[in-house]
């Protein structure tokens, strides 16, 4: 039975050259987590790596894939089991011959991996060569119950595509998680309001998981928030710094909201597909 009440974490720390330090950092993160009662700690896009989708063409980067039982996967799930946490990170992987996507999978306490999440669509433009080093994803928006909440994930750019989102709510998401990597000069005001706007059309949660941290170029801008099912920022962590935000989920609320105001009950589906076909 789920609880009414959960306790998250987002994470954002500044990403150093050091792959393992790195790691090493995320674990304590995801250890002080625990301590404090989250169930979930959710870690920024490229979570233990520089963002090098920044520079254009350096295929020296695909050197950076890995599988899905890779270094990261493979730590964190130490790291879970050990703290007793699940935790959501996203990482470069490398998934055949010449084939990389930007992926994310939620390491549970109990050893098991979920996911593989891909993100399905790839950003081209200043700060963002993705289409240069990514696949486009193949995986369906998806959703996992992990008992004490159902999560779904859409990672970075995704989430701006209504579509993939109303997908995630629509198989009974609690939580979206969204990790991403938002520069200082993005309109980050706007991506608060836009994820507002979709919590309060969807009555749902809504976590958004940003990098900090000067990296060649980029200066990242950290700032991750959580939306509540009516819509207000439930709350934010600090910008342009380390932060660990501990977020409490009221369950009742999206139960409440959607009988308030049943836009999901009021949809018209069958309406929609002869419209738009």
């Amino acid at each position: 039975m789920m609880k009414e009440t959960v306790r998250i974490a987002l994470a954002q720390f500044p990403v150093t050259e050091h792959f393992e330090e790195n790691l090493a950092r995320g674990s304590v993160l995801a250890e002080k987590a625990a301590r404090k009662g989250a169930s979930l700690v959710a870690f920024t896009e490229l979570s233990f790596r520089p963002f090098f989708p920044q520079y254009r063409w350096q295929a020296a980067y695909f050197d950076w894939g890995e599988d899905l039982n890779g270094p990261t996967v493979e730590y964190f799930v130490s790291v879970a089991r050990s703290n007793d946490i699940d935790c959501a990170i996203n990482f470069y992987e490398r998934a055949g011959r010449g084939e990389f996507y930007d992926t994310s999978v939620i390491c549970r306490a109990d050893g098991s991996v979920l996911g593989p999440v891909r993100m399905c669509h790839a950003a081209e433009e200043p700060g963002y060569n993705e289409k240069f080093y990514y696949w486009p994803g193949n995986t369906p928006p998806q959703v996992f119950d992990l008992d004490y909440a159902k999560v779904g994930i859409a990672i970075c750019y995704d989430r701006h595509f209504p579509e993939f989102m109303r997908a995630l709510v629509l198989q009974g998401a609690d939580l979206i998680l969204s990790p991403f990597a938002g520069l200082t000069t993005d309109p980050l005001s706007l991506y608060e309001i836009e994820m507002q706007g979709f919590a309060f059309q969807n009555q749902v949660y809504v976590a958004c998981i940003n990098r900090v941290g000067t990296e060649g170029e980029a200066q990242f801008a950290g700032g991750s928030f959580l939306v509540g099912p009516d819509g207000q920022v439930v709350s934010r962590a600090a910008r342009n710094e380390e932060d660990l935000l501990i977020c409490e989920l009221n369950l009742r609320l999206i139960d409440e909201m959607r009988v308030r105001r049943p836009f999901l009950r009021d949809r018209r589906p069958e309406f929609y597909k002869k419209w738009f076909l």
